[in-house]
C-alpha cells in the first residue's frame, strides 16, 4: 500500500499527470473582438475614443488636394490631425503645417483648427468592418464622403474621403480603400494618395 501511495505522489511531482485543482476554472474566458459589421457596432466600437494621423500616416493629398499647394485657408498641409468621438459625432482637431516654396513642412505648425460633425452617415459595411462608405457632414455645409475601414487587428482606421461631389469611384462597391485607380477628381483620374491613416488611442 505504502508503495502505491509512494508511486502516485512521485508521479504527481513529476508532472505526468494532472493531480488535484489544474487552476483551469480561474483562467478568464478570451476576450472576443468587437464585430464591426454595422454602423451601429462601428459608432459604438469608436465612442469615446480618440484617433491620432501624424507622420508618414499623413497622405500626400489629404481630401484628394496635394499638401504641397497653397489654398489659403483651405490647404490640406497638416502637423497632425486628431479625432474624437463622443454622441455619434466626430471632433476633429487639426494643427495645419507650413507651405514653403511649394513643399509642406509638417513640423511648422500653425494655429490649431477644431471643427464638430453634425453628423455622420455610415453603409454598405462589410462583414470584418475593412470597407464601409462614410459621408461626414460639417456645420456650413461641408460634407466629406468616400470610404473607409479598420485594419484586421482594430488598431487603425484608414478613412479616403473627398469633398462633396468632386470625386466618383470613391466608395467600397469600386474598391478597398486606397485603391487609387478607381477614383476621379473633379473630372480627372486620381494619381495621389488620399488615405488618412488614424492610429486608435
Amino acid at each position: 500500500m505504502k508503495k502505491k501511495l509512494l508511486s502516485a505522489v512521485m508521479v504527481c511531482a513529476l508532472g505526468l499527470v494532472g493531480c488535484g485543482d489544474d487552476g483551469d476554472d480561474d483562467k478568464d474566458p478570451p476576450v472576443e473582438a468587437p464585430k464591426l459589421n454595422s454602423s451601429a457596432n462601428i459608432l459604438a466600437f469608436l465612442e469615446g475614443k480618440s484617433m491620432l494621423m501624424t507622420g508618414a500616416n499623413i497622405p500626400s493629398h489629404p481630401n484628394g488636394f496635394s499638401e504641397d499647394v497653397d489654398f489659403g485657408a483651405s490647404s490640406q498641409c497638416y502637423k497632425s490631425v486628431t479625432m474624437s468621438v463622443a454622441g455619434g459625432n466626430f471632433k476633429v482637431d487639426s494643427i495645419p503645417g507650413t507651405i514653403t516654396d511649394g513643399v509642406c513642412n509638417h513640423e511648422a505648425a500653425k494655429n490649431p483648427l477644431s471643427f464638430t460633425s453634425n453628423t455622420v452617415l455610415i453603409e454598405n459595411v462589410a462583414s470584418d468592418g475593412s470597407c464601409f462608405d462614410v459621408t461626414f457632414t460639417f456645420p456650413g455645409g461641408l460634407v466629406q464622403e468616400g470610404r473607409g475601414g479598420f485594419t484586421a487587428d482594430q488598431k487603425t482606421l484608414k478613412l479616403e474621403i473627398f469633398f462633396k461631389n468632386q470625386s466618383t469611384g470613391s466608395r467600397c462597391a469600386n474598391g478597398a480603400v486606397g485603391t487609387s485607380s478607381s477614383v476621379t477628381l473633379n473630372g480627372q483620374p486620381f494619381t495621389g494618395n488620399a488615405v488618412q491613416t488614424y492610429a486608435i488611442q
